[in-house]
């Protein structure tokens, strides 16, 4: 395969961008023209000529706009720009003239939109309005928030079918106000686009993107929908912001391109088996919002262009950069330099007038001083593959420093992209204060990523202070909670197979005051009470593997786990939740000790790996000490040379996960203790044989040990 050789030029910075705001029109000339929408309510199209940025159109709206797409007549040229600001949608042809503005009515801010032909499909954060000609044709309230939306091109398929993305798991497919079906995916979805631009031969074929960065390919059915691929996110990159589909390799067949949220812009080819395949990375330092792929700096030059969190346009292209002349600079060169001249003089010009009304105002008895602000882009995820919390903070401006406090314990873990120096102050845990840690950033870093581990049964709240290089000097709190069961996630089906717990929770309470106290104590649970009755929600942990069902309804709610521990928590939180409402619960268990071994086999195999990784990475100081003293180390045993060969790697791993073994002989210790507290027995005095007993740890001994201890 031939080897992609891409060159960055940038053409302007706009206002911050949300997510799919940037588009490419239609080729009609030698280059295409990109419009692009920002949060100030700027939308701009412009063009390049001679490397020289060439506005054709602004318009300006009131509220930040929050979608760009582009539609057309069905089967014909998607030419007409569509945008959605506040409540509405306006319509613009290429040359700027604003044929529609449409205020769709609804109570909340359009989020996504969709056009195919006549047919606009607009969302909010639940609802989806279906308008044919600017009349409401349906609508459907979603149980879960709609993250994205699109059609399946009529031209191949009968009828409209609107595809919803939705944050809990599922892409959910219509038939006017009803669900066809729900298909499930592995992650969150945030982005869908049609596949090859156009859904296939036969049109019903999407790809989606989700939070957690994985990519996959869906068949969308009469009744039931294919999974045709998934590519895992192993490389552990950002979430998956923006797809699209074109031909950068050149090769007659389109590529992938993808942007993901940590400034990575990807490009996959496809194998003889459809399969998509690694081609390109470029990695940038901001989010990328938009991506799509086009011919606008240089006539016959394939780019990539690509939109940014902070505003930034900028192309990859396939026209390499003029060499560099041995005396002075290139035609190109020079234009450039002027250009960069001319611009820095206004930008200077701009500054010093500023700088002189904020000196007059300063001493001025009338005015009124004001702290500035600034928006923040921020995440709070859960990883399945480490089942730690990604928090990733991105500002518009260079941030000088972050401030994390937290009143319950959590581990800081090592993420080998981030530049920042972290240190540490002394807390005190009696004062409930078990973190505080502080990052300071290199100049220009815009975006930072930490990531956090968290113990479940101990919930409280991370306060993240945030101080940008700005003047005058101000910061920002940020507050993300810490649930209860902060390491389980959503998923779609539950094992009845294994052993469970039940916990049957019964009293005067609503099916809405349940729910809050779910929302409360564990992660993904929607804002809105589910309109189903009883409502089911399953989830399993990240760290053990273990499952959770969660079922209620108005006066009863039955919780199961092959968990103790997870019921356990369950129990305690939901009994002083009650009790600050003054609701008298009747409460009941059933506890299958079968699920206790059951637990401990699934804890075995992690506690085996965490116990000789810390046995080999003790051994190397001793390993290297002998090596120095002995050239010839033939005699040694190849586990142990193994250890020598491969001792930073150990010792990398074992850096990334601090406290990961105290944390699996806690979950030990808790399952111990839980197991005999639902039988009225208080066995906190043999936890240090326990311990004694995990120093030198067998399975077997550790079961007989929770079996004989009654």
């Amino acid at each position: 395969m031939m080897q992609l050789d891409l060159t960055r030029v940038d053409y302007l910075q706009v206002g911050i961008t949300c997510q799919k705001t940037m588009q490419v029109l239609p080729l009609t000339s030698k280059t295409q023209k990109i419009v692009v929408g920002d949060n100030d309510g700027q939308l701009q199209c412009f063009g390049l000529r001679k490397g020289q940025v060439q506005t054709l159109f602004q318009a300006s709206k009131k509220n930040q706009i929050s979608r760009v797409v582009l539609g057309g007549q069905i089967g014909g040229v998607r030419d007409r720009i569509f945008t959605s600001a506040g409540t509405e949608v306006n319509a613009f042809t290429k040359k700027g003239k604003n044929f529609l503005t449409f205020d769709t009515g609804i109570t909340e801010p359009v989020q996504s939109i969709y056009v195919e032909g006549t047919d606009l499909l607009a969302c909010g954060n639940f609802g989806f309005n279906h308008y044919c000609d600017c009349k409401e044709s349906s609508y459907f309230l979603s149980s879960d928030k709609i993250n994205d939306v699109i059609c399946l091109p009529r031209e191949k398929w009968n009828g409209l079918t609107p595809v919803l993305a939705c944050q809990d798991r599922v892409l959910r497919v219509l038939q006017g106000s009803d669900v066809l079906y729900e298909a499930e995916v592995p992650g969150p979805p945030v982005v869908v686009e049609l596949f090859g631009n156009n859904g296939g031969d036969e049109g019903n074929e999407i790809l989606y993107g989700t939070s957690d960065g994985r990519i996959g390919l869906m068949q969308i059915g009469t009744l039931a929908p294919v999974h045709r691929w998934e590519l895992p996110n192993m490389k552990r990159a950002g979430g998956v912001l923006c797809l699209d589909s074109y031909d950068i390799t050149a090769d007659g067949v389109l590529d992938l391109l993808v942007g993901r949220d940590d400034g990575q812009v990807e490009v996959y080819s496809y194998d003889e088996a459809n399969e998509p395949v690694f081609r390109y990375c470029y990695t940038g330092s901001e989010s990328i919002t938009s991506v799509k792929g086009g011919v606008v700096a240089a006539a016959g030059f394939d780019e990539i262009v690509c939109a940014n969190y902070a505003g930034y346009l900028y192309g990859l292209s396939k026209k390499q950069r003029s060499k560099p002349l041995k005396h002075g600079f290139t035609p190109e060169g020079v234009a450039i330099i002027k250009k960069l001249r001319s611009e820095l003089e206004g930008l200077q010009k701009q500054v010093s007038d500023e700088r002189a009304k904020y000196h007059e105002s300063a001493h001025s008895t009338k005015t009124v001083s004001a702290v500035p602000f600034f928006p923040i882009n921020d995440k709070f995820v859960l990883n399945k593959d480490d089942a730690s919390y990604s928090l990733s903070l991105e500002l518009q401006s260079p941030i000088d420093n972050i401030l994390l406090q937290s009143d319950v314990p959590v581990d800081l873990l090592d993420i080998e992209k981030n530049s920042a120096v972290v240190s540490y102050s002394a807390c005190n845990p009696e004062d409930g204060n078990f973190l505080l840690a502080t990052y300071r950033c290199q100049a220009n870093t815009t975006r930072l990523e930490m990531k956090i581990r968290s113990i479940e049964g101990q919930y409280g709240t991370l306060q993240v202070y945030v101080t940008p290089r700005i003047q005058p000097k101000t910061c920002q709190l940020k507050q993300y909670p810490i649930k209860p069961l902060s390491l389980h996630q959503r998923i779609h089906a539950f094992d009845e197979n294994r052993p469970h717990n039940t916990l049957t929770l019964k009293g005067q309470f609503s099916q809405a005051e349940v729910h809050s106290w779910l929302t409360f104590c564990l992660p993904e649970i929607p804002e809105r009470p589910p309109a189903m009755d009883p409502a089911v929600f399953y989830f399993a942990s990240t760290f053990l593997d273990t499952q959770l069902l969660c079922l209620y309804r108005k006066g009863e709610a039955v919780f199961k786990s092959d968990n103790i521990s997870s019921i356990s928590i369950l129990k305690d939180v939901l009994s002083k939740e009650a009790t600050k409402k003054k609701i008298r619960l009747d409460i009941s268990f059933d506890i299958n000790d079968d699920s206790v071994t059951h637990t401990l086999r699934l804890i075995h195999p992690k506690l085996e790996e965490q116990l000789l990784l810390a046995k080999k990475v003790q051994l190397i100081d001793a390993l290297k000490e002998l090596q120095v003293n002995e050239p010839d180390l033939s005699f040694m045993a190849p586990e142990y040379q193994e250890i020598l060969k491969e001792s930073e790697k150990l010792k990398a791993e074992f850096k990334r996960q601090p406290s990961h073994l105290e944390r699996l002989y806690g979950m030990i210790t808790d399952l111990y203790i839980d197991k005999f507290k639902f039988k009225g027995q208080n066995v906190k005095s043999k936890v240090p044989a326990l311990l004694e007993l995990l120093d030198t740890y067998e399975l077997d001994s550790l079961i007989a040990f929770f079996e004989n201890s009654a």
